[in-house]
Order: C-alpha cells, then sequence, then structure tokens
C-alpha cells in the first residue's frame, strides 16, 4: 500500500497497458475492491470483474469515490471521453493520462475550462514493455501536482518499469520518440538479425535464439557497466576484425544519422498529433 494514501484508483480504459498496471497493482499496492474500470467492451470488463474489480460500461457517479484516475483509452475518443468523467472530478482527484497524442495543457483545458484549466494532471508516455513489467514512462507534472501526488505516480508506473520525469511536452514528445516508438526500432533490428543468420546459412530457430539472447545480454551489460555504450562497443571491436568489418559498413551506410532521422521523424509525428487533437 501507499503509506499515509488511500489509493483507489479508476481506470477510464481497460485494455492492454491498464491491464498491465492492474496486474502490477492489485494484490501488491492495493485490493482489487479498491480498483474501479470502465470501459465499452463487455468481454474487457468481465476479465476485469474476474479479478473482482468493479467495472461499469460508462463513468458514473462511483467515479467520485476513486482518488486517482487514470485516462487509458485511444486519442481519437479522449475528449468526448473526458467531458463525460468531468462532472465527477473533486478537487482532490489526481488524473494521469496515458493517451498519447495529446498535449498537457488540451488535457488541462478538456477537465477544466479554459479560463480555470485542471492542474492536477500527470501525463504519461509508458511503452509496450511495460505489458512483461520491462518499461519505462516518462512523466510530467503540471503545476497543480502536489509532492504526495508525484509520488503515487512515480509508484503506480513502476509497477510495470522504471520512471522518468520531464518538464515539459516537447521533452515528452522526444521520450515518445525514444522510448515510446523506440521498442519497433528493437523489433526491426531483431528482424534484420534474424533474416540476416537465416540468409548466412543458420536455421530461423537458431537465428531467433541467437539474436534474442545478444540483444538481451549486451543491454544488460550496458546497463551493469560502468562503462559508457561507446567504450564497449570499442572494447568488442577488434582492429582489422570481423566486428570492424561489420561497423564499417554501419557507419558507410549512415546508421546514426537515420537513426537520429527516424527519431526526429517520430517526434515530429508527436507534434503534429497533439496540434491535431487540439482542436
Amino acid at each position: 500500500m501507499f503509506s499515509n494514501y488511500e489509493l483507489s484508483l479508476a481506470f477510464i480504459g481497460g485494455g492492454n497497458m491498464a491491464s498491465a498496471l492492474g496486474a502490477g497493482l492489485i494484490g501488491k499496492r492495493c485490493g482489487a475492491n479498491d480498483v474501479h474500470v470502465i470501459d465499452i467492451d463487455e468481454a474487457t470488463r468481465e476479465r476485469w470483474a474476474a479479478q473482482g474489480v468493479g467495472t461499469a460500461a460508462a463513468p458514473g457517479p462511483e467515479l467520485s469515490g476513486q482518488k486517482v484516475w487514470i485516462f487509458a483509452v485511444k486519442p481519437q475518443v479522449m475528449k468526448e471521453t473526458v467531458a463525460a468523467c468531468r462532472p465527477y472530478l473533486k478537487p482532490d482527484t489526481l488524473v494521469i493520462s496515458i493517451a498519447a497524442g495529446i498535449d498537457s495543457a488540451t488535457l488541462a483545458r478538456w477537465l477544466g475550462t479554459p479560463d480555470a484549466p485542471w492542474t492536477r494532471l500527470v501525463r504519461c508516455m509508458p511503452n509496450t514493455p511495460s505489458l512483461v513489467k520491462a518499461g519505462i514512462s516518462g512523466l510530467l507534472a503540471l503545476d497543480g501536482v502536489l509532492d504526495t501526488d508525484r509520488t503515487v505516480a512515480q509508484q503506480l508506473l513502476k509497477a510495470v518499469g522504471e520512471v522518468v520525469w520531464v518538464d515539459n511536452d516537447d521533452q515528452l514528445d522526444a521520450v515518445t520518440a525514444l522510448s515510446g516508438s523506440g521498442p519497433a526500432y528493437v523489433f526491426l533490428f531483431l528482424e534484420a538479425l534474424i533474416a540476416g543468420g537465416e540468409k548466412l546459412g543458420l536455421s530461423a530457430e537458431q537465428s531467433r535464439a541467437l539474436a534474442l539472447a545478444t540483444l538481451n545480454g549486451a543491454t544488460q551489460l550496458a546497463g551493469l557497466s560502468p562503462e559508457s555504450p561507446a567504450t564497449l562497443r570499442e572494447r568488442v571491436t577488434s582492429k582489422g576484425g570481423t566486428t570492424a568489418a561489420a561497423l564499417s559498413v554501419f557507419e558507410q551506410q549512415g546508421f546514426t544519422p537515420m537513426v537520429h532521422d527516424a527519431m526526429q521523424a517520430a517526434y515530429n509525428r508527436a507534434s503534429e498529433l497533439a496540434r491535431e487533437f487540439s482542436k
């Protein structure tokens, strides 16, 4: 449980990310009876209800009793969902949004009014490894967020991985470009490694096992070593050796600038989406 904080949660949207958070919290940091889930899908509600969680197909007065609201719906329906929930907001409600593409100013306006935006709000960008409790989330707190709120938000998201706080929406867009979209970059590299192994004569099973273990091991080594990734790379690379030959091709093909260009494209698109959804 959270010390000195009566934790009661509402998941507004009960899909994959909400389920991952619920699995990390229920029975460990809160009870099933402390959780309320709103989702239009009956099968989703049934899965939550099987855990002893209260459910509803639409927002209702029960929301007023939940101290923390976690919006986990698609950005396309976020505005109407917020409008349906807004009558049940209380002054001590902490709102956390994991909806992508909607900036904090827009969320604050939808939850409050243009003249009095709701600022007890944390915007969050998690990533898909959160589904196996190996994620990392960027968090942005607005001015109305209390120290206790920050602690609660951090502990909630730590149930599915690590947490990094940022100062503004631009930085959260950068989080989106790095860790939010980053798993797809890794999966693409994995695909290439596996296909490359097969092309060199390994079976699909051999290539997959080798590629997965290599990325997993290299990432663990980088995380545990006091040395920088650059130093670790140099230690693997003997002059005139096989690794040097491979890295030379990456360098000739502009690997690092390509990665940076890809991240810039993701960052730009995040900013575009924020403008589109703010209308």
